[in-house]
């Protein structure tokens, strides 16, 4: 008898092995701490999450090109002095897609507080909102230093929110 699909491991086996999916992988490219390094970071990430296929929902997308544009402007205003370029590295597994910013500033930011309506300040939300968008679906993110004294900010959503139980959040 043959038996097709998704078979559980019999207790004290490790699962079978899974064949990668066509949008598996990690793709990272540079890019000018620049204004205009914001809109094009996040088109990149767009046009390699829909040419991979990756089955992304849409709300989910837009919150992932949110975080792009939320990190890369933070790359660019505030570490650009010690920072010229920024990395941006896009990782795509079964279960979650991962968006790293890097740059070359020893600085770890952190998300201000919110600020009461009456107050007249534009800015300084942008942690809030990747904060915000990442909680909102059971993602994750974190600052890490990198060992030239930089540091990453990644975010990671799952592909599948209900579905998000482990995942490979580590920097590789």
């Amino acid at each position: 008898m043959e038996i097709l699909g998704g078979v559980p491991p019999e207790p004290g086996q490790a699962p079978p092995p899974r064949k990668p999916a066509e949008y598996d992988g990690t793709w990272r490219y540079t890019t000018p701490a620049l204004d205009c390094s914001v809109p094009r970071a996040r088109h990149a990430v767009r046009d390699l999450i829909r040419r991979r296929r990756v089955p992304l929902r849409e709300d989910l997308l837009h919150g992932l090109l949110l975080i792009v544009s939320e990190l890369v402007t933070n790359a660019v205003r505030h570490a650009a002095l010690l920072s010229p370029e920024v990395a941006v590295e896009v990782s795509i597994g079964p279960e979650w897609v991962r968006v790293a910013v890097e740059d070359s500033h020893p600085y770890r930011p952190k998300a201000l507080e919110a600020f009461a309506e009456d107050e007249p300040r534009t800015g300084g939300r942008g942690l809030l909102l990747v904060q915000a968008t990442v909680d909102e679906v059971g993602g994750r993110c974190d600052v890490e230093h990198t060992p030239s004294g930089g540091k990453v900010v990644w975010a990671a959503l799952p592909l599948h929110p209900c579905a998000a139980a482990t995942s490979p959040l580590r920097p590789r």
